[in-house]
Order: structure tokens, then sequence, then C-alpha cells
């Protein structure tokens, strides 16, 4: 550790009144010794990190930290406040500041040595003698381990002379001590009272819980939540064995620890790895905050769940916490946002690909393509119709997942890997009995929902390793299948219908005014679930061999719209720079490229540094150009490919007029909005070095992403 700080990168007087200010001035410390080769490079990457996840703990901590390949060594700086600085923790502001920086490819050592102090951070008497520390040096021997702070159960002791313990080897064996010992050490001490004495070994082994912790960088948050799992574990009585998947690698657990545990809580924030090792047990799954901030509740959650006999199947190493159940405190709607834009994510792809294959028969082969025979009976490698028909046909295979792929992925995002089954089967019912999307939608529903109640059921210990892979998707299917057959099919494929036709009466004000409001949701989150619900629809309508003319009417609207404002946002960095820090104008560039390929998110820089001007402009000019869409008759087959796929598009003049409109009318309302506001510190004429002086000033800091 005493080569990572010193009392160089201690400020205990920080000055910064917000997040961004406090990385920049330790990061500036970092800098001045070398070890950050381009600040506003590494600020960046600190951004990007803290927009994944907030790093405030409670007990007034901050850990802003992240790789940079503008890192040279693995660095910590640290930094206490008087008056707290707000990192998004739920219990306040945080008056001890931490910023680690670690190299794009830090050696395992050095990784081990950071993750024994973010565990470390868990201990109140070490935290607490940091607030007390008089002197830079102090503080620094204290985070060396060079001075005592009392350990509190903690992996280092700080108990030796000066320089006299191994920081590496600490941790290791920290990490390494729950699997081989605290399983173990019960079971000798059981078995030792048993055989010495001839009587029973009395009381009752404790409850066993294994835990994984990960998160996205691996160095503070995955190890923070291990000790803080553990240290409540041994307040509960409870025996915690945690596998820390961070950033120097993780040692799997013993599959004879994991075979005689009772509960599970995964706290992850990325995939788990190898994650079905743990199939057929009690099952906790959240958030690595979740684990840091209130590791008791979970501990009790996975043991009510045991007793209940609830089992909770692992699902794929793919699952992403957007994808798992209602977390506490969120609401229904929210959970149920989530678990749709499961199922609208995986979809997506197919979408972009088969709209794209099919657009490009149609291209090369004309309108009258898709009366084709197939290309198993007909295709000649010199014939360009042949081609045609070959990517028209593909295309068409690829949409036909579709449907059963958004009701898969919902279910999934409801129940995890038990799920899929239901699912696919409920949207292939759905397209077989013409439900379309709809159908989808409540076919992705209701297997969530059946499975989730199946694994409510208590179920025998014996039977629970058979559960997820044979009885739960045997049930669920059946159920799902009556149900979707003989309840609810017909009604939705009638409503599916009704709205088909709907569509296709639309004509003249109604559809100027649809435009318009598909343009607003575009606009309103740039990327998030309301663009996504715009977006879904759009896809929806196309997502046929034969789409009807007002379907494609919409999927221009839509498309057109949403390059609106990244577009925008690019032309007025350009036409007013001095409106825009140093970091704007460089995103401004990207903006054009990304814009022009129908990525909305081009625009969230933006619209999270000054979203009450940002996105009302953005949907003004969004609405406008749905509208002008919708009135001069665009069309669009393919799903996606912004002015890359121009040639494919009816109107296509009038459709770029469209365009050039929103952009024009954001630009000015932008430039507008922003003139009436004093310019932030340095934006008018700052240099590279002051990108983000501005970083911390009033009505600039970043909101939450939708």
């Amino acid at each position: 550790m005493s080569d990572m700080i010193t009392a160089d990168l201690v400020d205990l007087d920080l000055s910064a009144d917000t997040k961004e200010a406090a990385a920049r001035a330790l990061a500036g410390r970092m800098a001045a010794l070398g070890r950050v080769t381009d600040l506003e490079g590494f600020l960046a990457d600190v951004a990007a990190r803290e927009e994944q996840m907030p790093t405030g703990l409670d007990g007034g901590i901050g850990i802003p930290h992240c790789r940079s390949e503008h890192v040279t060594e693995p660095t910590l700086a640290f930094g206490r406040s008087a008056d707290g600085i707000d990192f998004g923790a739920a219990d306040g502001p945080a008056d001890l500041i931490f910023l680690i920086a670690a190299p794009a490819g830090a050696d395992d050592a050095h990784l081990t040595i950071l993750s024994a102090l973010a565990r470390q951070l868990m201990n109140a008497e070490f935290t607490t003698a940091l607030r007390s520390a008089g002197e830079a040096g102090e503080a620094v021997a204290l985070i060396r381990g060079e001075a005592p702070a009392g350990p509190a159960g903690g992996p280092r002791t700080a108990d030796g002379p000066a320089g006299a313990q191994d920081p590496v080897a600490d941790s290791a064996a920290a990490s390494a001590e729950p699997a081989t010992d605290s399983i173990g050490r019960a079971d000798a001490a059981e078995a030792g009272r048993a055989s010495g004495t001839g009587e029973p070994a009395a009381p009752e082994r404790p409850f066993r819980i294994v835990a994984v912790t990960s998160c996205p960088t691996g160095i503070a948050h995955t190890y923070m939540a291990a000790e803080a799992l553990e240290n409540a574990g041994r307040e509960a009585g409870v025996e915690v064995v945690v596998e820390t998947q961070g950033s120097a690698g993780f040692s799997r657990l013993d599959p004879a620890v994991i075979a005689a545990a009772d509960g599970v809580i995964l706290a992850h924030d990325v995939p788990v790895r190898e994650k079905d090792r743990f199939a057929g047990k009690p099952t906790i799954d959240t958030g690595v905050k979740a684990a840091v901030n209130r590791p008791g509740e979970l501990i009790g959650e996975v043991r009510g769940k045991a007793a209940r006999g609830e089992v909770t199947a692992a699902g794929p190493a793919g699952q992403a916490p957007a994808e798992r159940g209602r977390e506490a405190g969120e609401g229904y709607g929210t959970t149920l946002r989530k678990w749709l834009m499961s199922g609208v994510s995986y979809m997506v792809p197919f979408v972009a690909a088969g709209g794209l294959l099919i657009a490009l028969g149609f291209a090369i082969g004309g309108y009258e393509i898709n009366k084709a025979p197939s290309v198993t009976d007909h295709f000649l490698w010199t014939q360009a119709d042949s081609w045609a028909a070959l990517l028209f046909q593909i295309g068409g295979v690829a949409f036909a997942f579709l449907v059963p792929v958004l009701a898969g992925y919902i279910a999934y995002g409801m129940a995890d890997r038990p799920g899929l089954v239901p699912g696919f089967v409920g949207g292939s019912i759905a397209l077989t009995i013409d439900a379309g999307f709809l159908g989808g939608l409540a076919a992705g529903l209701l297997s969530g929902a059946v499975v989730m109640g199946i694994q409510r059921i208590r179920i025998p210990a014996v039977l629970r390793g058979i559960m997820p892979v044979v009885v739960i998707p045997l049930i669920s299917a059946a159920v799902v299948g009556f149900l979707m057959f003989v309840v609810i099919g017909k009604p939705i494929a009638s409503a599916q219908q009704a709205m088909t036709d709907w569509l296709g009466d639309l004509s003249g004000a109604n559809a100027v005014l649809l435009g318009a409001l598909l343009g607003l949701m575009m606009c309103f989150d740039l990327g998030g679930p309301v663009n996504k619900v715009a977006y879904a629809f759009a896809t929806a309508g196309i997502a046929v061999s034969d789409p009807s003319d007002s379907a494609m009417k919409i999927m221009a609207a839509v498309m057109a719209a949403g390059m609106v404002p990244p577009l925008a946002m690019a032309l007025a960095t350009t036409v007013r720079s001095r409106l825009f820090d140093a970091a704007e104008r460089e995103n401004g560039k990207a903006a054009w490229v990304l814009g022009a390929s129908f990525i909305s998110e081009g625009a969230i820089p933006f619209a999270a540094a000054d979203p009450l001007r940002v996105i009302p402009a953005s949907m003004a000019g969004g609405a406008l150009t749905g509208a002008l869409s919708m009135a001069f008759g665009a069309t669009l087959r393919a799903p996606h490919g912004g002015v890359f796929v121009v040639p494919l598009i009816g109107n296509p003049l009038l459709y770029l007029v469209a365009i050039a409109a929103g952009v024009c009318v954001t630009t000015a309302l932008v430039v507008v909005l922003k003139g009436l506001r004093k310019p932030a510190p340095g934006a008018a004429a700052q240099g590279p070095g002051d990108a983000g002086a501005s970083a911390g000033a009033p009505g600039t800091k970043r909101p939450v992403a939708a």
C-alpha cells in the first residue's frame, strides 16, 4: 500500500461542494505526481463509473473509482470534507472521500491491496480514526496499516510494527478463510465434541449462507459487500461464505460448501459467473449496494425463504440487475416497466437484423420480391433477384422470432430461467392464433406470473433439484398453453386486429397527431423506457412480411424523430460553441455520426448536464419532425439505419426536410434557452485542460438516468 498513497495525495480540508469537484480536486493531486496522464480523460472515466451506480455508502463514505487507460499505476487519494458531499448514499452526504484509480491492465496484487482497503472501510474504528487524524501523514499511516485502528473483524489486524504486514497476503487470507475455515471449523468442532464425549454434538448447526458479490469495476463495492455480509452473519449467528468476483479474479467456492449451504445471496451489478452452481436453493438476488447497506435484512430474507421452502433457480450468466424482480422500495409500475424492457431489449436485435434484411431484399429485388418462390427450390448464383429473395426470406425467419423472444424474456425478467420455456411457448402460441405483439406481451407476463406462483409453493428438499429443470417448465408450459389457446388468446387476437384496422384507417389530422405524439415519446428520455415503448410500437407494425402503409409511415416518423436530438446538439455546438464547455463540444462532434445513425443516446450527455433546457427543446423538434413525416406520407420498411437507409424510404426528400425542420427548431430553442442564463465558468474560452471546470457549477449536476 505504501506506493499507492502518500501525504501528497491527502487533503484533510477538502473544500469541494459536489462530487464532480471532489473528484477533480483529488485527481489533480494524482496528475501532479504523474500518476494520471490525462486529467479530463480520467475524470470522464470516473463520471462514467458513477453513472452506472452512485458510489456513496452509508456511514459518510464516498468511493469514486474506476479503471482507466489514463492511470499509470494503482493510486489512492483521500479527502476529508467538513460539510459533506453528496455521493448518493441514503443516509446523507459523505465526509470521507477515497478516489481509487486503477490502470486498465492493473495486476492482481495491486487490485488485491485495493480490495483490502475496501474491506477496511466497513470497519467503524478505522473510519473513526480517519475522521480524527490531525495530519496527512497520520491518515496515510492509518490507510497503509502502519497505525492501529482496531480491526473489528476486518481482514487486517494492524497491530504489528510499522511495515510489518503484507496487505496482499492478509487480504488473500481473509478472502480464503471463510471458505476453508468458517464452515469447516464448525463441522470439526461438532465432530470433536461428538467423538470426545460420545454424546451428540449438542446445538444444531448454524444456518449457512453462500454469497457472491460483484460490481462493474470490481475494486470497491465487491469487497465492501463481502465484508458487510460476513460481519452481519457473525452478529446474527449465521455462517456466511462469500465469493468475491472482483477485478483480481475469483476463487470458486468449494462445491461441498455450496451443497451444505441453506441459502444463497447474489449481490451483483454485473452477471454472476457460473451462476448455475447455486440452482435449487433459496436465493436472494439483488444489487451489490443492498449488501453494503442492509446485509442483515438480506440474511433475514434468505432465512425466511428457506423456512417457507421457496426455491429460486439460478439464471444464465447474462442476467443483469434490471431483469430481476422487484427490489425493496420499488413501485409496481417501475417493476412492470423493468419486466417489459427486459423483453423489448432482447427483441430489438431481431427487429434490426430481420428488418434490414427484408429492406435490402426489397431494395435489390423490388416490392414484388415477397412473392418470390422459396430459395430452397429456386436459387441462381448469378441472378440478383435470387439474392434479394434470399435476404428477404432470411429476414422473415428472423422476424418470426420477435413475439416468442419478447414473451420469453419478459417471463425471464420476472422469474429468471424457469420463465423462458412457458414464455417462448406462449409467444409462439400468440403467433399461431394471430394475437401478435399484444399476445406476446400477455403471454410473457402470464408466464412469469405462473412460474413465480409455482416457486412460492413449499417443496420437499428432495425435489428441489429437479424443480427448475423438469417440474416448473412442464407445469408452467401446460398452464400457459391452456390459457393462451382456450381462455385469453382469442380476445387478444381480436384486440390486435382492431388496432391494426385503426392504424390502417389513420389519415389526415389523426395521422399527424400520432406522428407528433410518437416524436414526443422518442425525445422524452433519449433511449429510455418511453423512447423504447414508441420504438417497439413502430417495429411491431412492420414485423410482418407485408406491412401496411400506415405501419411503414409510423416507423418512418419514429426513426426521424429519434435522429433529431443528437443532430440538433451537434449543430448547436457548432453554431454557438461558446454556450458549451470543451467536453460538450467534443461530444457534439460525435453526435453528428450518432444522430445520422439513429442513435438517440448521442444527446444524453447534453440532456444529463442541462435537462431543463435540452429535453423540452428536443421534444419540440421531435414532435415537429414526427408530424411532418406523417403529413408527407414518408414510409420505411427498415427498423433502423438512419440516413444510411434513405434509399429504402418512401418520399425521401420530404423525409429529410422533416428531419431538418426538427433539427433547426431544437437547435434554435437550445441556443435561446442557454443564452438566457449566464454561461458556466470557463465555457466561453476554456482550453482542453479546463473542460470540466464547470462540472460542479449550479445547474449542472447530473441526474439519475431514466
